[in-house]
């Protein structure tokens, strides 16, 4: 258990999701004026939590194992990954909530409203990858 604690690439990871989602509190706050909690476990919005959290912790495997290491390999494909299906499979699904929603609005059912801020816009994934490039370069070793 004492090493899990002392993870790094888990914790940094932890810690730019964590800032990311605080990010978007902040702005749900200044923007609407009401604290709603539930921002900082909902997907989608700026910056990409999927980004920030993939690329802290590849970021931070990096400098541990080395560029060259299989772990960092590993990791940058399975973040290229996370950050390609936010920006185009996920964005998709967003969409298509959206128009499912427009199309039944007015129309009496029993199918609740579906979510559609669950990707991202290639913007929000760079800052995201940003963010985690930060947290990961200045996390300390």
């Amino acid at each position: 258990m004492n090493r899990l604690l002392f993870n790094e690439p888990l914790l940094a990871a932890l810690l730019a999701w964590f800032i990311a989602q605080a990010a978007k509190l902040v702005t749900e706050l200044i923007k609407t004026r009401d604290f709603e909690l539930e921002i900082m476990f909902a997907s989608g919005g700026m910056p990409s939590s999927h980004s920030s959290t993939v690329v802290a912790l590849t970021t931070v495997i990096g400098r541990i194992e080395g560029l060259d290491s299989s772990m960092f390999a590993l990791a940058l494909i399975f973040a290229t990954i996370v950050m390609y299906d936010a920006t185009g499979v996920r964005q998709a699904v967003g969409f298509q909530a959206r128009l499912l929603n427009d199309y039944f609005k007015g129309i009496k059912h029993e199918t609740p409203i579906l979510n559609e801020l669950v990707g991202h816009t290639p913007f929000q994934v760079i800052v995201g990858a940003l963010l985690g490039l930060v947290i990961g370069l200045f996390f300390p070793i």
